[in-house]
């Protein structure tokens, strides 16, 4: 869930990473002016059609702004992880992992997240 297509063009790049689509993986673009309570039902069934019953890791763009304050409310513990400050590192991470537990996912999406930003001086 992110701003304008940001969704569409990470996940485009991570397939051109991956050599190919990766499996229930969908963005949500928001836009400038939309309500956040129809961004949030839009969410909802997405979450729905994307579950196979193993949880649902929602990658989000920005921390404070309205995709992740929506990402925020979507959150329940063991079944929908959220986190904000997506990269193309986090979101290939999380797909290179997603066989695993969901609370695994997100961590090794975070650590990807992390160790993907340096200072390359």
């Amino acid at each position: 869930m992110c701003h304008y297509q940001l969704g569409d063009a990470l996940i485009e790049c991570a397939t051109h990473v991956l050599g190919g689509p990766p499996e229930r993986c969908a963005a949500l673009a928001v836009g400038r002016d939309e309500d956040p309570d129809v961004v949030e039902e839009k969410a909802r069934r997405l979450i729905d059609v994307l579950d196979a019953g193993d949880g649902v890791v929602v990658l989000t763009d920005l921390f404070g702004a309205t995709p992740a304050n929506v990402a925020a409310r979507l959150a329940e513990p063991g079944h929908v992880r959220v986190a904000a400050g997506l990269n193309l590192a986090m979101l290939v991470r999380a797909l290179c992992y997603r066989g695993l537990a969901i609370d695994d996912v997100m961590i090794k999406a975070l650590e990807g997240a992390r160790n993907g930003i340096l200072d390359m001086q």
